[in-house]
């Protein structure tokens, strides 16, 4: 199978990069940076000449560009105004639309973010709730979807992750840092919750939605793990994967709405603390971030089966040196129920 594949050299991009060219697929991967894929793909010991690099513009792509699955992972996620956001979350999906036939399946990634935090007096947000983004990044993203549906292809299927965790992602990086800290920073007085998903269940969901796309709607569709922590819990977690003991300690709202204006005024600490930003910040602030899986459960049979201390534990051992031996079959045990897992919060 042939793949266009966008967002390469990010995150979730980079990791299903790597699963596609392990089960023999043909990959298209227009870049903006093609040095910088170069140098990932020789990290990961990918033989050059595996992957086809195309520029960003799809007016330089092949026509017609060929592929037989579009996985649209690209994104802009740390902008200071909405306009900066929708030039590449709306505008540039727009022009890969144009640029792909309507027949080819399409998969698409959007956020969480779209449709905003949990409702209050909800346990989890599903898709029959009123969306209500929060930051311009969901806001864009919302807005991505909605001209997405407008095209009305019959081959398309949104997918709205909330917290990604996994090996690679160099935000995670400053997770793991922090927790090694004795006193690790937390937003907010009160325990927040949280959905997450495993960038290997997120792969399985990218090719499930793949599969199923013609045959199930659009969506978008929530695709989460059921297993539900608090922000105490992350930090607690991550340092245990470091050895690590501290205390975390609370941080008032007020406080981090200072710290984001001296951040977005700083390019130097914009660039180091993207996530600290003005618009970013706000979603700091909101106490619930769970979502309800069940559709997309329901239409694909797909389900998240790993646990955040294996994902931790995984991501943790790729970037200490010393990646982890076991197997994410032996950790993909079914986790607890949110129920359960609320009651450690």
């Amino acid at each position: 199978m042939k793949v266009l594949l966008t967002g390469a050299t990010g995150f979730v991009g980079r990791n299903y990069l790597l699963r596609a060219l392990a089960r023999g697929d043909s990959l298209l991967a227009p870049v903006r940076d093609e040095a910088k894929l170069r140098a990932q793909l020789l990290e990961e010991g990918v033989e050059d000449g595996r992957v086809e690099i195309l520029p960003a513009n799809p007016a330089a792509w092949p026509d017609p560009v060929g592929a037989d699955l579009v996985v649209h992972c690209a994104g802009a996620l740390f902008e200071r105004t909405l306009q900066s956001y929708l030039r590449t979350n709306v505008s540039w999906t727009r022009t890969i639309l144009e640029a792909i036939p309507r027949e080819c399946p399409l998969v698409v990634l959007s956020s969480q973010s779209a449709g905003g935090p949990t409702p209050a007096f909800r346990q989890a947000r599903s898709e029959a709730d009123a969306d209500d983004p929060i930051s311009f990044y969901g806001e864009s993203k919302l807005r991505m979807e909605r001209m997405l549906l407008r095209q009305h292809r019959q081959r398309l299927v949104i997918l709205r992750p909330p917290m990604i965790l996994g090996p690679r992602d160099q935000a995670i990086r400053q997770l793991f840092d922090m927790a090694r800290k004795p006193l690790r920073a937390k937003p907010g007085i009160r325990a927040k919750a949280f959905s997450f998903i495993g960038c290997e269940d997120l792969l399985d969901a990218i090719d499930a939605a793949g599969r199923g796309a013609g045959s199930i709607p659009s969506g978008p569709y929530y695709v989460a793990s059921r297993q539900v922590f608090s922000d105490y819990k992350l930090l607690r977690s991550a340092a245990a994967c470091a050895h690590a003991r501290g205390l975390s300690l609370p941080l008032p709202h007020a406080a981090i709405r200072i710290a984001s204006m001296v951040v977005d005024s700083l390019p130097a600490l914009r660039a180091k603390l993207p996530s600290l930003t003005r618009d970013r910040v706000r979603e700091l602030f909101a106490n619930r971030w769970v979502v309800d899986p069940t559709r997309f459960e329901d239409a694909t049979e797909w389900s998240a089966k790993i646990t955040l201390e294996a994902t931790l534990r995984l991501a943790f051992g790729g970037f200490s040196g010393s990646p982890v031996r076991e197997r994410q079959n032996s950790e993909r045990e079914a986790p607890p129920s949110s129920e359960s897992h609320e009651s450690n919060i």
